[in-house]
């Protein structure tokens, strides 16, 4: 359990999977949460009861899309204004559109370039004022392993997660001064909603190629995020800490 006391926390895709569980541990530890979330209204709802009942202080619901330079100012504009800062970051909110290289549509590349690198960084951009003036804060990127060793008919999403790390490891350079951190997590395969769905050989083919022998859960992410934005996290920076079962080391 950390302690996040008197801090606000924005959760992007916080509705469902990893997303969710990060916002029910950082309420957990008092924090006030901000949800956002794309557009699976009762999801959303959903996450924000678990919250409140997990002990949050506050629980506030942002529909917006992260691709939108525009919205994703606004809400941290209004973050700031409702729930008095912004402590913590999280750039959950990711697609995949997989396909092989040769055959991915020009829209579904910019699509997952724009939600899953493009969105974090224009949520990192807008929540710098507010960490600059507070002189701290934490941000919390989601990556993936397949940023890291590549996966076929994943181009496009690896190519997006590859350069969250880059972006990761600059803005902690940028911010270290004024006292903000940034990490990032890369979690392996994770039983969510999406894995669930796969057929059962194809779940037993995925844990063949990790070494513990099992998938993930989205806890034990949330887990490594909720220490990554705490206190107890005070000299980390510029990491890309592996959730992955070994999959990748």
């Amino acid at each position: 359990m950390y302690d996040f006391t008197g801090k606000t926390a924005l959760v992007t895709g916080g509705s469902r999977g990893i997303g969710r569980a990060v916002a029910v541990t950082l309420a957990r530890g008092k924090a006030q949460v901000a949800i956002n979330y794309a557009g699976n209204q009762a999801a959303a709802e959903e996450a924000r009861d678990l919250c409140l009942r997990a002990g949050a202080a506050q629980v506030r619901l942002f529909p917006f899309d992260v691709a939108d330079p525009a919205a994703c100012s606004g809400a941290v504009d209004r973050v700031v204004q409702e729930l008095g800062g912004l402590h913590v970051l999280v750039n959950n909110a990711g697609i995949a559109l997989d396909q092989l290289v040769m055959r991915i549509k020009d829209e579904d590349w910019q699509r997952q370039l724009q939600v899953n690198l493009t969105g974090a960084f224009n949520l990192v951009r807008a929540a710098t004022r507010p960490m600059m003036k507070q002189r701290g804060g934490a941000i919390v990127n989601l990556t993936s392993v397949v940023g890291e060793m590549g996966n076929a008919g994943q181009a496009a999403y690896a190519a997006t997660k590859a350069g969250l790390i880059g972006l990761t490891k600059s803005v902690a350079r940028e911010l270290a001064s004024r006292g903000i951190r940034a990490n990032a997590v890369a979690p392996g395969f994770i039983d969510t909603d999406m894995t669930a769905e796969l057929p059962e050989a194809a779940r037993q083919k995925m844990q063949e190629g990790i070494p513990l022998a099992r998938l993930g859960k989205a806890q034990e992410v949330a887990d490594c995020v909720a220490w990554l934005a705490s206190d107890q996290s005070s000299y980390v920076t510029g990491e890309v800490v592996r959730v992955n079962g070994g999959m990748y080391m």
